[in-house]
């Protein structure tokens, strides 16, 4: 016998934030995709990460970019839960203090920032490059090109880079949006026609390389030892860097609870398409090889693009390395945004000075956050730059570590912040359970390895400090750098280590749930 009994509606609340005063109802889902888009930046991305990627796991580069998707797809959803209850431009910083309290928040926002300071440096580098090897090959002027290798001349044009995105970014948020959608709609374009382009060329003369097609490239289970695989995964997690820009923008969303998830989730899965097609093109075309235009020579490691414009498109190359140029300068303006808008809520929470709370009456933007963002990461660049001949590939590796970090922080948080309601539908247990964990876990099992391996100066540019690679202090060493500034922001700013953000935090009651319990007698 069955009794059927219905308990009063389960009531369940989610918190409202501090006004920061940013401009709210103005993202939507595509838009929010698009600035995702944006931050990721295919272009920049693919040209920056296939030689790291090539130089560690070969043929095996599309297996290794499905790897890296599943735990951002994973903790893409923590983002999606956490952001429904509490749409806040703090995102990971702020749900994060508020599942492990302030001291755990204060490191995942520095994490945070940290590795968009790191980003930055990385897209207005390969910015910079690019706008000097378009120059060359418009003018036909290989000098011209080669003003990218002068130390001098490339940290001030990359300083001007910067200097120009962080004004931009500072202008306010639809000026953002408007200029991505020129920028991202063309990168993409030429990014889709190059890799059709060289797909056609084998199909209809073969591959330079006498390579075919085969299923095992999608296969990360063999073939690889667990270092090759670590570094691989670093890199194809780097790859996919970028989407939570839709989650620190929940504020600004015309739907703040439904439109930042939707956005993220739509976002990685048109970059993993986007990857994978490019990933195989290119590898048909050119090969693994360590000569020539083999994706694993040393001289196209930084610069993929570069070595395959003119060989794959013919007259239109110049079009692939513009659209390069305009992927990174995209994502420079916009990574500027997740970066600010931490800072920002740090501010408002008093975890950082109230400086960064302030947030411009007319473009409604957080100006000082920005700037900050704009000078720190100038000088990073420029110590970084005389301190290594390879720069971007210390910072690419040092990114993952960062990554890991802070996207991992956030994926336990989610499980850590539902705890009491994990169990209470199938619904739950899966996006509020199973794929945060899962998620979380892998990019800790990824960020061990990666801190272990980054001590070795042979996996990263070969730079080191003291016999210990330069990427292991770029990546684990800023967090050690920010675990001591935290110990100088708690004796300035107590109140925030004492009571975290609750103080600043409105509980707001949601629609009731009816809760049905059926019971066997």
């Amino acid at each position: 016998m069955s009794i059927v009994s219905e308990l009063p509606p389960a009531v369940r609340t989610s918190e409202r934030p501090v006004d920061k005063g940013l401009a709210a109802g103005t993202i939507g889902t595509f838009s929010g995709a698009v600035l995702g888009i944006s931050t990721v930046a295919p272009g920049y991305t693919l040209t920056a990460s296939i030689g790291l990627i090539v130089a560690a796991v070969g043929l095996k580069m599309p297996a290794i970019l499905l790897v890296g998707f599943v735990p951002m797809f994973l903790t893409a959803y923590a983002y999606r839960e956490l952001n429904a209850r509490m749409p806040d431009c703090g995102a990971s910083f702020t749900w994060s203090t508020k599942a492990f309290g302030p001291y755990v928040g204060w490191m995942c926002g520095w994490g945070m920032v940290m590795a968009t300071v790191i980003v930055l440096s990385n897209l207005a580098a390969i910015a910079v490059e690019f706008f000097y090897l378009f120059l060359g090959r418009i003018f036909g002027s290989p000098g011209i090109a080669e003003l990218a290798d002068n130390k001098g001349i490339n940290i001030a044009t990359t300083l001007v880079f910067v200097a120009i995105a962080t004004l931009i970014a500072g202008r306010g948020i639809t000026t953002s949006e408007r200029v991505q959608y020129v920028l991202v709609g063309f990168q993409m374009i030429i990014l889709l026609a190059f890799a059709v382009t060289a797909l056609v060329h084998v199909v209809r003369h073969g591959s330079p390389t006498q390579l075919s097609f085969d299923l095992d490239w999608f296969d990360p289970f063999t073939g690889l030892t667990l270092s090759a695989f670590m570094i691989g995964v670093t890199g194809s997690i780097f790859a996919f860097w970028g989407w939570d820009t839709c989650l620190t923008l929940g504020e600004e969303s015309k739907d703040p609870k439904r439109v930042p998830g939707r956005a993220g989730l739509l976002c990685v899965l048109s970059i993993l398409l986007t990857y994978l097609l490019v990933a195989v093109a290119v590898m048909m075309y050119a090969g693994v090889g360590n000569t020539g235009l083999g994706l694993g020579n040393e001289e196209n490691a930084d610069n993929v693009f570069g070595a395959l414009a003119d060989p794959v498109l013919g007259w239109a190359g110049p079009l692939l390395l513009l659209a390069i140029l305009a992927s990174s300068a995209a994502s420079l303006q916009t990574t500027f945004l997740p970066a600010a808008r931490t800072m920002l809520a740090m501010g408002a929470y008093g975890a950082f000075p109230k400086k960064f709370s302030k947030v411009s009456p007319r473009y409604l933007v957080p100006t000082f956050s920005t700037v900050v963002a704009g000078v720190v990461t100038g000088a990073f660049y420029a110590v970084v730059c005389l301190l290594s001949e390879r720069a971007l590939l210390d910072t690419v590796a040092a990114l993952g570590i960062m990554i890991c970090w802070y996207y991992g922080i956030t994926a336990f948080a989610c499980v850590w912040y539902f705890r009491k309601e994990l169990f209470t539908s199938v619904r739950n247990v899966v996006f509020k359970f199973l794929f945060p964990l899962l998620g979380g876990a892998m990019l800790l099992a990824v960020f061990l390895v990666s801190v272990r391996e980054s001590m070795d100066p042979d996996n990263g540019s070969g730079a080191s400090i003291g016999g210990i690679g330069l990427v292991f202090y770029m990546g684990f060493g800023i967090l050690i750098l920010g675990a001591a500034l935290m110990l100088v922001a708690r004796r300035r700013n107590p109140d925030f280590f004492r009571r975290g953000i609750d103080a600043h935090t409105t509980p707001v009651t949601e629609e009731p749930v009816p809760v049905l319990i059926t019971a066997d007698v």
